[in-house]
């Protein structure tokens, strides 16, 4: 099974992107030893196109560089997605 790559996009300080981090950390910690996800985090005031982008909707959650969620996320539908075979 091919590696996910699953991005948060956010700021620091923003109480609803720390809130994304745990539950993403929580799902990735559920998920069953075959399937590989690689996080990482950027920031909208490190990147002014990401902050053209999405300064109005962080948190933003990408999958395989695909928008899967905004502003809350939802830990079943975050976890199908990651074990989903293709996007």
């Amino acid at each position: 099974m091919p590696t996910k790559r699953l991005a948060l996009i956010g700021k620091p300080g923003c109480h609803l992107c720390d809130d994304a981090r745990d539950t993403i950390i929580g799902v990735i910690a559920e998920l069953p030893p075959e399937f590989s996800v690689e996080l990482s985090e950027q920031s909208i005031l490190d990147d002014e196109e990401l902050h053209t982008q999405y300064r109005d909707e962080i948190p933003v959650v990408l999958i395989n560089d695909r928008v899967h969620t905004i502003w809350r996320v939802d830990p079943a539908r975050l976890s199908a997605a990651l074990q989903k075979e293709s996007e």
